[in-house]
């Protein structure tokens, strides 16, 4: 199976389009005003606009206000909904949007009992637990806190970078994964070396599979 790769926090169209020429399965704009990579609309029409045919974009929310993220959807594409707060699994699919839960992984994290809680999902995101951000913080957690079979697709996230990527694939053989500060040249602005050079990681990790 071929692994997903999404590359997080866009704040530039010049980025959007080199991460789809490189190949990224997905893009994600982030809608949540504390964080340095925060989008607002007018900037995530011109990211989205620079994007050719086939790139998937994700729009990531934080305990957002209904009303709000209705008023996103209704003005810019967002083809998948990715929620990273505490939600609940009737506000995720309140929108008839498909969504992705972040999770913030634990030593007591059980990812059935979450798949199950969270059964309207597309996905979980694994990330790391940090009281004081909600992702895009460069911070990894301990692989194998993730079973090694869960019932919903695993998006791997959280430190990731061309120098782990193959290592994160190689222990937890997730669906995707899922980058962000680990291609950045500063916060929000992409590096597009860092980008290439992951990808290729993730392309070289899954022809050895086959090979």
């Amino acid at each position: 199976m071929r692994t997903r790769v999404k590359i997080c926090g866009l704040t530039r169209s010049e980025d959007a389009q080199a991460a789809a020429g490189l190949g990224v399965d997905a893009i994600g704009l982030v809608f949540y005003p504390p964080s340095p990579r925060n989008v607002d609309i007018a900037q995530a029409k011109r990211i989205i606009d620079a994007l050719p045919p086939f790139v998937t974009v994700v729009g990531l929310f934080v305990d957002e206000q209904p009303q709000r993220v209705v008023e996103i959807l209704n003005s810019v594409r967002i083809d998948l909904l990715q929620f990273h707060g505490d939600e609940s699994p009737g506000y995720c699919k309140a929108f008839d949007r498909a969504y992705i839960k972040a999770i913030r992984m634990k030593p007591e994290t059980d990812l059935q009992r979450i798949s199950s809680i969270y059964c309207s999902s597309s996905g979980l995101l694994l990330d790391a637990d940090d009281p004081m951000a909600k992702g895009g913080t460069g911070k990894g957690f301990d692989w194998a806190m993730v079973p090694p079979a869960c019932t919903l697709p695993v998006i791997l996230a959280g430190g990731l970078n061309p120098g782990n990527a193959k290592e994160a694939l190689r222990q937890v053989k997730p669906y995707g994964l899922d980058v962000s500060s680990g291609v950045e040249a500063g916060k929000g602005i992409k590096d597009e070396y860092k980008m290439a050079a992951f990808i290729k990681e993730v392309l070289d990790f899954d022809q050895s599979r086959i090979n």
